[in-house]
């Protein structure tokens, strides 16, 4: 009567074990990442629907100042010649082969002082003549 008890608890045990076992193999499987985004790779029609989701979450308000069109003319052709400063500047440093020349040079609102240290590292350095304002850039030079 004893061997029929263990018989049947092993018997009952290992039923139980490989039903349980079964189981749970069953229920698993492979996880797979599905971008939604797509600059990460989803489809591309849910570009409008995450934008409008982004654009129903913004809650700041960029504040523009409105200008005159007048203001908006001077501006323009403040920056063009600054863009025109810039360019005759550039002219003057950088020389034929691209490189940058060691110097120092001046405009009315500006000075600029380039330094080689001789290990490849430029510096420029910027300074607004009416404030004092400066600006530091350093740039290796790498000669080809």
């Amino acid at each position: 009567m004893n061997t029929i008890r263990t018989t049947l608890l092993f018997t009952a045990t290992v039923l139980l074990y490989f039903s349980t076992g079964f189981i749970f193999s069953a229920s698993a499987s492979e996880l797979i990442y599905r971008p939604v985004n797509p600059s990460f790779g989803g489809s591309v029609g849910n570009g409008s629907y995450l934008l409008g989701l982004a654009n129903a979450q913004k809650q700041f308000q960029i504040e523009r100042e409105e200008k005159t069109p007048l203001e908006e003319f001077n501006d323009r052709l403040a920056s063009s010649l600054l863009s025109r400063v810039t360019s005759a500047v550039t002219r003057d440093i950088v020389d034929a082969q691209g490189n940058i020349t060691p110097g120092f040079f001046e405009t009315t609102d500006f000075t600029i002082e380039i330094i080689d240290d001789g290990s490849g590292l430029i510096t420029i350095i910027t300074t607004d003549r009416l404030t004092g304002d400066q600006s530091i850039i350093e740039v290796e030079n790498v000669d080809d």
